[in-house]
């Protein structure tokens, strides 16, 4: 069994991948720093069931700020860590972007350079790319953000590849496409329209609702996570995506299905950084590392909606 890093433990990825880690045996060390980007309460819920672990550690610190002699040596390193979210990414809480996705992974990346890991897996996103030029999306095309976020996730990428090449770290980078389950962050869509329609409140739908996106379940980007650390090619770059695209306007079709609540649509017009289309190839994901995401979108809305309903139950909204 081996002795895993997981930083943003307390995220919505992040817990679900220490969750994986810890039930097949492996020993975690979850960072978090608690940011207050949203309530603090409830990345702490997402970590109850790994705090009653006994192989779970819990390290509260800032990876861009704290001393990091702190970090203990591990095998594997899954830096799921950053300052999410396109839209808050302009202005002068870019800082916070840049300290948090760049710095901190660049003083990561220092404090692991001469360990001898088995794996850094990365999470990148497909913000990367922008508005992209084509669909599907393979990981060659060049990047072009179209978001301050977008450029920060590239900017940690890019350090995470030239430590690999430089200093031989076995990196690999993973480009998620809209994760979405239970625990999903509150700012994300589809958690602000399940809690909007549990409340029988408007939800707020951003252009015209036939923007898509390539949705990948959460059960399907922690599977992406432990393929990349046993199977990735050196300096590996992934779509973690192709699992179900469908438009706003469809998904929120299925929720009102699973919530058995009609929604209410407030327009808005869509901001800028939010790219009207995205769409994973996930050719290099199933060649390299023998998976593709597969959840349909039926199902994984069906499991949000439920954990929705039971987090904000009794009127809690």
């Amino acid at each position: 069994m081996a002795r895993a890093l997981v930083t943003g433990a307390a995220g919505f990825i992040g817990s679900h991948l220490a969750e994986r880690l810890l039930a097949e045996g492996h020993d975690v060390i979850g960072v978090d720093c608690f940011t207050d980007y949203y309530d603090p309460a409830l990345k702490r819920a997402n970590l109850a069931a790994c705090r009653a672990h006994p192989r779970f550690t819990l390290l509260e610190l800032d990876l861009g700020a704290a001393d990091l002699a702190a970090l203990p040596d591990v095998d594997v390193v899954f830096h799921q860590a950053a300052q999410a979210g396109v839209r808050a990414s302009w202005g002068r809480d870019f800082a916070s972007y840049a300290h948090h996705n760049v710095l901190a992974t660049q003083r990561l990346l220092e404090r692991y350079r001469e360990a001898r890991l088995e794996r850094f897996v990365y999470a990148s996103s497909s913000s990367v790319y922008g508005d992209a030029e084509r669909f599907p999306t393979p990981e060659d095309l060049l990047p072009r953000p179209f978001s301050p976020y977008g450029v920060t996730k590239l900017a940690g990428e890019h350090l995470v590849l030239l430590y690999g090449r430089n200093f031989g770290l076995p990196v690999a980078a993973l480009r998620y496409f809209t994760v979405y389950g239970p625990r999903q962050r509150p700012d994300m869509a589809f958690h602000r329209f399940c809690r909007a329609m549990l409340a029988g409140r408007p939800i707020t739908v951003y252009g015209d609702g036939t923007q898509s996106r390539d949705f990948t379940y959460i059960a399907d980007a922690v599977e992406a996570n432990l393929r990349a650390w046993t199977r990735s090619a050196p300096q590996g770059v992934y779509n973690v995506g192709g699992g179900s695209q469908v438009e706003v306007r469809q998904a929120i079709a299925l929720l009102e299905d699973a919530l058995g609540v009609r929604a209410v649509i407030d327009a808005q017009p869509r901001p800028p950084g939010d790219p009207l289309r995205t769409r994973a190839d996930a050719t290099r994901l199933t060649a390299d590392l023998g998976f593709a995401p597969a959840t349909p979108i039926e199902r994984g809305l069906a499991a949000e909606a439920a954990w929705a309903r039971e987090l904000y139950a009794g009127g809690r909204v």
